[in-house]
């Protein structure tokens, strides 16, 4: 199940963040007046972690994290989003329903619906 993390770092000027994890998935969800702005699905956490970031200019995008460990030499780099092909929108659609029976059905719903190709 996704649980909700409280006291979530708000950054000034940016819309409210919602964030829910579990121990294959996070949802960060930004909202300004219980209002879905946008939202990030983070998925495959423990393998080869990817996200699906959704906005309403730009529809759904897929990239992979770059966890930043892969440096030999050099510290540990900040993760960062980086271009990436082909997935399987249906089984990370299914994955998130299953995972999400306990956020609330404005959230869920939403992003159940945008999670469409």
């Amino acid at each position: 199940m996704l649980t909700e993390i409280k006291k979530v770092r708000q950054i000034e000027g940016e819309p409210n963040r919602r964030w829910f994890n579990n121990h294959d998935m996070d949802l960060i969800v930004w909202q300004e007046n219980e209002n879905i702005l946008a939202f990030q699905l983070c998925y495959d956490k423990t393998g080869n972690e990817k996200a699906i970031s959704w906005k309403p200019d730009t529809g759904l995008i897929h990239q992979k994290v770059d966890d930043g460990e892969n440096r030999p030499g050099h510290y540990k780099a900040t993760p960062i989003l980086i271009q990436n092909g082909s997935y399987d929108l249906e089984k990370i659609r299914n994955d998130f329903e299953s995972y999400s029976e306990s956020i609330s059905d404005d959230i869920r719903v939403f992003v159940l619906d945008n999670l469409i190709s």
